[in-house]
């Protein structure tokens, strides 16, 4: 072999070897690359980069949430606009009028010569002494049309005492309406317009309702058109103390509201809350404010609770209220003294039974007195807001499973719920003597004696929502002598006075003052 071919192989030898040489070189760089970002990326993934979070897995409690994306970003807030579209028409503007009254309810009927009398007559005395008169007075909130032929839901305290009520729609018609009831006790009242094929609100179910889940308030504030705000639920089963029963007691009240920080303003009382779905979930009506005005939540009636309510109503008249009977405490509220006192384990949640009165549906299904209420119906209950709000959904007659826990042990009845009076009767429409919201005493031979007189009823207690408060100046212990000029001796011939007349004179006296008194009501009036 020449010396050139064999030269050329020699070079071609060590062409190839450092060819070979780059390669693996290039090769073993790749791998090692790539072997620091896969570790890289496994000791990210496994040491976690954001403040102690994995960016790739969904922690267990979201495991029912649905607004979570492969990104692990959460949705914004939801487009409301076919909500609103839907309850707009639905929500009604409330007008009402207190008509001017003349007040001449506690002048003396004896009162010997005087001069007004001589010169003006007995009404301009009246006029100067008797009281005065009360001005027109107009007011305005909100309602929720809950049926094609014309039933509204709104607050008691929206039309309380008015005597005439305008109803005016999303279109601008305007309709008067009748009060067919109410109840303060719940702070709701069920109007009626004479109109049919209207559009309505479909109940929602606030039992379903969550802390967190966005919802809309629909009304007319502060005499403005129809208004939609937006908020979340922000608490539920609140209690603030507002509402009063007929005789002004706030033991009787139902109280367990929603609260959003949907803003809500004077003149919302009364319209909706209702759910990014278009449903009705609550009845707007109180917020929480030192200025009268929003400044961070407001209140809504349950729509679990509204709905039972209107129902009594419109069927029935009045409601008809069951009553567990027990008288109560949370048990969240007793000292550790007091539980260990009453052998109460210290983290015991629920109703402490206090008292079980013998004449109640309690008593007779085997409740006692330190028992502990953990649950009705199947619904857990922690507070006396959510007991009542519970208990109201039922009437008399009605049968509920009640769970409670004794000395340790869980046990479980069925109670047959009975109304204030302890049997299953259904509640009739309030009476006459009921809307005159007072106690009457008849007045003994002895007292009687004293006074001078033969017989007569003391006036022994005055409700606050009943129509002699509202209508007259009449104070309590007024010993009432005549209804209408007829002698009343007793309460019996009260009462068969009151039964037979919607308007009604009550005269009398009270101790240690001169003269008689006429107040005079009328229990036909809205008033």
């Amino acid at each position: 072999m020449n010396q050139s071919v064999i030269l050329a192989l020699v070079n071609f030898n060590e062409t190839n070897m450092k060819l070979k040489q780059i390669l693996a070189t290039i090769l073993i760089s790749g791998l090692t690359a790539f072997g620091v970002i896969f570790g890289y990326a496994k000791f990210n993934q496994s040491n976690n980069n954001y403040g102690g979070q994995s960016t790739s897995e969904v922690p267990g409690n979201y495991k029912y949430a649905n607004f979570w994306d492969g990104e692990g970003k959460g949705s914004g807030p939801e487009d409301f606009t076919t909500a609103a579209n839907a309850a707009l028409p639905t929500v009604v503007h409330i007008k009402t009028k207190i008509n001017a009254k003349q007040v001449t309810n506690n002048t003396p009927r004896s009162r010997g010569n005087d001069p007004f009398s001589d010169f003006f007559g007995d009404d301009f005395y009246n006029q100067l002494f008797g009281g005065g008169s009360t001005r027109e007075q107009r007011a305005s909130g909100s309602g929720v049309i809950i049926s094609a032929d014309g039933y509204i839901v709104t607050n008691n305290h929206v039309v309380d005492k008015a005597d005439e009520i305008m109803i005016t729609m999303s279109n601008k018609k305007t309709y008067k309406a009748k009060v067919v009831g109410t109840d303060p006790a719940y702070d709701l009242a069920v109007l009626k317009i004479d109109v049919n094929n209207l559009p309505y609100l479909v109940y929602g179910n606030s039992d379903n309702v969550q802390i967190g889940q966005w919802v809309l308030a629909i009304g007319y504030p502060l005499n403005l058109e129809t208004t939609v705000t937006a908020g979340i639920i922000s608490a539920k089963a609140r209690s603030l103390g507002l509402n009063k029963d007929r005789n002004g007691n706030s033991n009787g009240a139902v109280e367990s509201f929603l609260q959003t920080d949907a803003a809500v303003n004077p003149g919302n009382s009364g319209g909706a809350l209702i759910s990014t779905d278009g449903k009705l979930i609550g009845i707007n009506s109180a917020i929480a404010s030192g200025t009268g005005y929003y400044s961070g939540y407001s209140y809504a009636i349950p729509v679990n609770i509204a709905k039972k309510v209107v129902d009594d109503i419109i069927r029935y008249g009045t409601v008809q209220r069951a009553y567990l009977g027990v008288s109560y405490v949370p048990a969240s509220d007793l000292t550790t003294e007091e539980k260990k006192a009453n052998n109460i384990p210290l983290n015991a949640y629920g109703i402490y039974v206090s008292d079980v009165p013998q004449n109640g549906g309690a008593y007779e299904g085997g409740i006692k007195k330190g028992d502990i209420i953990k649950s009705i119906a199947g619904v857990p209950v922690t507070t006396g807001a959510l007991l009542n709000e519970v208990i109201s959904r039922y009437k008399p007659g009605d049968k509920v499973k009640i769970g409670y826990a004794r000395e340790g042990k869980d046990y479980e009845v069925t109670v047959n719920l009975k109304n204030v009076s302890g049997n299953y009767d259904i509640v009739k429409t309030e009476s006459a003597i009921e809307k005159l919201g007072a106690e009457f005493l008849t007045l003994d031979s002895r007292t009687a004696k004293n006074y001078g007189v033969e017989g007569g009823v003391i006036l022994k207690k005055i409700g606050s929502d009943g129509a002699l408060n509202k209508q007259t100046q009449i104070r309590e212990n007024f010993v009432i002598l005549k209804v209408n000029d007829k002698t009343v001796l007793k309460v019996e011939d009260l009462l068969e006075v009151v039964k037979k007349n919607k308007k009604l004179t009550f005269t009398g006296f009270f101790p240690g003052y001169d003269g008689l008194y006429d107040y005079q009501v009328d229990l036909g009036s809205n008033d």
